[in-house]
């Protein structure tokens, strides 16, 4: 890895919170460069760090504004040679965070995506030891053309397929579907097994437009009444349905309705598993709502098909497009532009 260059980009989050003395909690306080001084070892390394203070904001605080910032400024450090990089920020919202990248993300080059579940003012932080490997991970060879990983507690997990499964455990980062794509262990990487090819979503024209995706988790005994209330205020919707893509009866005349107005998205609220697409049929069941123009998620969990949808409609693609897009990305079979 020697002679390497890794870009580290600074978000904020827990792994750069320090105790607010007015208030006795932690905020995001630390710099980039504060961060790296942590972790003595990287100096030995042999592996150039070109380090970015980007942002300080809790994982909580992220927009997309920021994101696609954080995007460009990653295709940037790219362009003048960086062999990889190393996004740093809260554990909230890292699982869409690194999504949202991968699907921007048309390089070779890896870009990890780190963070603590313990800051630095706990005993066991973490933050230093997932620092260390993620810069070694993001220099790797082994992780090349893989797209966007997220790595913590030295398991290194596909973007589209990692979730925050606990609140405050270390090991709190799991691929329920499939499990870590690889492990580093005597600084090197270890590839478990290999994803099928990823496909990036095309340059977006316009990627910070304003658009509004719902997001309706099912339950049970639901009425449907706040359906009623999205039309006019909603530009797309996921649905959030029990089981492999299944809602009540009561709930189907209303998606209908919404359907044929913008695009629906049927995901599971279960983040483990596919949405099916003609095993049951009973009202309600996913075959009987994707005849009636609800779109299948795929194995995307509802957070991610939100993000992939909010991408979409903000390049103002239409529904069949858009049907195309989540039938491949969802499913991982290659992008044909000419969907678009």
């Amino acid at each position: 890895m020697t002679g390497k260059t890794v870009a580290v980009f600074s978000l904020g989050g827990t792994i750069a919170m320090t105790t607010d003395p007015a208030t006795g909690g932690v905020v995001p306080a630390l710099s980039a460069a504060e961060l790296l001084a942590a972790v003595p070892s990287l100096a030995t390394s042999g592996i150039e760090l070109d380090v970015h203070d980007f942002r300080r904001l809790p994982g909580a605080s992220l927009t997309f504004e920021d994101l696609a910032a954080l995007s460009e400024a990653l295709d940037a450090a790219f362009a003048t040679g960086a062999h990889g990089a190393v996004v740093i920020q809260g554990t909230d919202t890292i699982e869409e965070s690194a999504f949202f990248l991968d699907l921007r993300h048309r390089g070779s080059e890896p870009v990890v995506v780190t963070g603590a579940m313990r800051n630095p003012t706990m005993p066991g932080a973490d933050g230093p030891a997932n620092l260390y490997a993620s810069v070694l991970a993001a220099a790797s060879d082994e992780l090349r053309d893989v797209g966007v990983v997220v790595l913590l507690g030295d398991e290194v997990h596909a973007a589209r397929t990692v979730r925050k499964s606990h609140t405050t455990s270390p090991a709190a980062f799991t691929s329920p579907s499939s499990g870590p794509l690889a492990l580093l262990a005597e600084n090197r990487i270890r590839l478990n097994s290999a994803l099928p090819p990823r496909h990036a979503m095309p340059n977006p024209t316009n990627p910070t437009a304003t658009v509004r995706i719902g997001l309706y988790t099912v339950t049970l005994g639901d009425d449907g009444e706040q359906l009623v209330l999205l039309p006019g205020h909603i530009d797309g919707l996921v649905v959030a349905a029990f089981g492999v893509g299944h809602v009540p009866e009561r709930l189907v005349a209303t998606l209908e309705q919404l359907a044929q107005d913008i695009p629906v998205v049927l995901a599971s609220r279960i983040g483990n598993g596919p949405v099916l697409t003609g095993t049951y049929s009973f009202p309600g069941s996913e075959k009987d709502l994707r005849s009636r123009g609800l779109i299948g998620a795929g194995a995307l969990d509802a957070n991610k098909a939100r993000l992939l949808l909010h991408l979409l409609c903000s390049q103002g693609l239409k529904q069949e497009a858009i049907k195309a897009v989540f039938a491949q990305v969802a499913d991982q079979e290659p992008y044909n532009e000419g969907d678009r």
